[in-house]
């Protein structure tokens, strides 16, 4: 197995990944009130791009310079401990797409394609039942934090997260449906399989060094399962079982249609790019 390369494109998308984790990340976790990070949709992108080793360095020095080296409005005091976690996050994603499975699989067999759009449904579905409907059945929904004072510059790359997921969704639809891609499926079962190690590796990390508070919107959700009777562990890992399976699947499937908005001459020229864009005959 490759472990990828630091050639000189990897090293000029590192910081720009970086920057994107932590831009998103920081909106999420100040401005916006729901159950997800979307700290690491630049990690995902390196590790498929250029390999596991690339983007487990990624994903480390983002969450390290996230607490360490920027300022306030971009500072954050949570980050640094969770630096193995997204480190994590980089090499399973690097690992995957030098298995194909962030790969365009177009024009697949009827069968295999139901099979697919039944695993990706029930993804879909699950995300919205169980990590949105039962904490916002009474009407309370709010995408925008209310008790928080956002900066402004959040509360517009908020707008522009909103829109984002809606249209990861809608080009989920479009390339599973109009280009019968099957490709939508694997990076389904990816995003699940990585938030469940993720979940596994941060609870630990949430109970024992910040209670179970990390300042996010998942931490109503901690609230809610130590109101039903858990403890505080137990409560951490409840969490992260279901936020992070959530998280990491919406961030796959974004990494995998921007992906698919990339030229595949540009994308072939990475490390990993071949295995990210190359096209299977399904």
């Amino acid at each position: 197995m490759s472990w990828g390369r630091f050639d000189t494109r990897t090293i000029v998308l590192i910081p720009i990944a970086i920057a994107i984790n932590i831009v998103l990340g920081q909106t999420v976790g100040t401005a916006l009130k729901i159950p997800i990070y979307l700290d690491s949709i630049g990690t995902i992108l390196v590790g498929v791009l250029a390999g596991p080793i690339p983007g487990l360095v990624t994903g480390l020095l983002a969450n390290l310079i996230w607490t360490y080296v920027l300022p306030a409005p971009f500072h954050s005091d949570y980050a640094a401990p969770f630096a193995v976690v997204a480190a994590e996050i980089g090499f399973v994603s690097g690992v995957l797409g030098q298995l194909g499975w962030f790969r365009s699989r177009p024009n697949t067999d009827s069968t295999r394609l139901v099979v697919g759009a039944v695993v990706v449904g029930v993804v879909l579905l699950a995300i919205g039942y169980y990590g949105f409907l039962p904490f916002y059945t009474d009407g309370s929904f709010s995408f925008f934090n209310p008790d928080a004072s956002a900066d402004p510059f959040f509360t517009i790359v908020g707008y522009i997260i909103g829109i984002g997921i809606v249209g990861a969704i809608v080009g989920l639809v479009a390339l599973l449906f109009v280009r019968r891609d099957l490709g939508v499926a694997y990076v389904a079962i990816g995003g699940l399989a990585c938030g469940i190690l993720s979940a596994i590796i941060s609870a630990p990390i949430s109970a024992v060094v910040f209670g179970g508070v990390t300042g996010s919107g998942t931490d109503f959700l901690v609230a809610a399962f130590q109101q039903a009777g858990s403890d505080l562990q137990t409560a951490v890992l409840q969490q992260g079982l279901l936020s992070d399976p959530i998280d990491k699947t919406i961030e796959f499937f974004i990494a995998f249609v921007i992906l698919q908005t990339l030229s595949r001459r540009f994308v072939s020229r990475f490390p990993q790019g071949e295995k990210a864009v190359g096209l299977e005959q399904a």
